[in-house]
């Protein structure tokens, strides 16, 4: 006697298969959990028509198969389609105790703003490669990113993938290989930070030594230029981290402002080097000295920075109001200068019937960029320039070195020339 359950047109259903009342196949299955679970479907197979008015993407045999297949790799198909990349981010944002305050506060603000109110709503197992490139494009097209702020939003979705397959979640990280095809599609490349010229540096400080109006500002971009220090190392520099006996500076800690991780407002706060390179000694050159020196006479007659930021105190630069200098506002005094040497350098160069030496737009960082250049042109040992650098990868120190002595290769190359018979 033939015991296997039928559908209404007379097919042998399998093991775990029915068809309800209502003519909707169900299939139980127990996941990897060992808890009764059930999809459902209107289509026993593919090729089956669907019902007038009903909705159906894949046949129950397809949907069995996938399912069949998860619960032998040990995958959790029930809790994937039930948890939204929104809640598996915090709960993955809270388990990463190891990354840095500002980075933590970084990620949750990027995530908010451009992650949460749309791949975000998703589910973690709904999510296919072809949704995060989607997603990663119209980042591009439509809310205009840049080659960096792509590589943040990268930085934080890859990884919590990564979480979501070795807990079982999905079988697949779906952000794999995204970026690399954007990168061909765009033929997108991150844009190379450029280094002063000489002429361009000189022209900078000299104006700034001779303005009224600019020439505060000289000390800090004399330690800028002559250490190499990144920004928020210079900006969060004490009194107490120079030894002007020894002629060194300690490099220990940075001073950021920006919001904390729960929004609100910007404010200023103490954090670790980038790296564990970045905590380094500087030697202090004698212009960096005298400027150090001038910057503390100055503070003797007209007041010390009184700010205290995380316990930290007695830091060296000040804006007008006797608080901490942010980045932000010394990028708007290089876009100031940088206008007003351009006017002036454009009308001499007229009079004067020659070419004018511009200065290019250029931020604080291109300062560091600037340095380490110079450096890379004066110094061969690839080994300290990385240490004074406080560069963890070799890497970017031998990047900076290859571009910095092209122009001097030629020069030596050149002076050859006529020299050695090679014809």
């Amino acid at each position: 006697m033939n015991t296997k359950k039928k559908d209404n047109k007379g097919r042998n259903l399998r093991q775990g298969e029915r068809q309800r009342e209502d003519g909707r196949y169900e299939f139980r299955y127990k996941d990897v959990k060992g808890e009764t679970r059930s999809i459902y479907s209107w289509k026993l197979v593919e090729t089956d028509s669907l019902p007038a008015g009903k909705r159906c993407e894949k046949s129950l045999r397809e949907m069995e198969k996938a399912v069949l297949r998860d619960v032998d790799d040990d995958i959790n198909r029930y809790a994937a389609y039930r948890t939204t990349l929104n809640s598996f981010f915090d709960s993955y944002i809270q388990s990463k105790y190891e990354i840095k305050h500002s980075t933590r506060a970084n990620y949750k603000y990027m995530y908010k703003k451009y992650v949460h109110d749309e791949l975000g709503q998703m589910n973690i197992g709904s999510i296919r490669y072809s949704h995060v490139k989607n997603f990663y494009i119209h980042l591009i097209n439509d809310v205009g990113f840049k080659p960096n702020s792509m590589e943040i939003i990268h930085t934080i979705l890859h990884p919590i993938f990564n979480v979501a397959v070795r807990d079982g979640l999905i079988r697949l990280n779906p952000t794999d290989g995204v970026m690399n095809e954007i990168k061909r599609s765009h033929d997108w490349e991150k844009p190379k930070r450029h280094a002063l010229t000489e002429a361009q540096q000189e022209a900078f400080v000299s104006y700034v030594a001779g303005h009224k109006t600019y020439q505060h500002w000289l000390p800090l971009f004399t330690v800028l230029l002559g250490t190499g220090c990144r920004v928020g190392e210079v900006i969060g520099l004490r009194w107490e981290d120079c030894d002007f006996k020894d002629e060194i500076i300690s490099i220990n800690h940075n001073l950021i402002y920006r919001q904390g991780e729960d929004g609100g407002d910007c404010r200023f706060r103490i954090t670790t080097p980038k790296t564990k390179a970045g905590v380094r000694i500087v030697p202090m050159l004698s212009e960096v000295k005298q400027a150090l020196l001038e910057a503390r006479l100055s503070q003797m007659r007209h007041g010390f920075n009184q700010s205290v930021v995380d316990g930290y105190s007695g830091f060296i630069f000040q804006n007008r109001f006797g608080d901490c200098i942010s980045p932000h506002c010394i990028n708007r005094a290089i876009e100031r200068i940088s206008r007003d040497y351009n006017a002036a350098e454009s009308a001499c160069a007229e009079e004067e019937h020659r070419e004018p030496v511009l200065l290019p737009h250029f931020t604080v960082h291109n300062l560091r960029h600037t340095f380490c250049t110079r450096f890379c042109e004066n110094e061969t040992n690839l080994k300290v320039i990385q240490e004074i650098m406080g560069h963890a990868d070799i890497s970017t120190t031998m990047n900076v070195y290859s571009e910095a002595t092209k122009e001097k290769k030629k020069e030596s190359i050149f002076n050859l020339e006529g020299k050695i018979k090679i014809s």
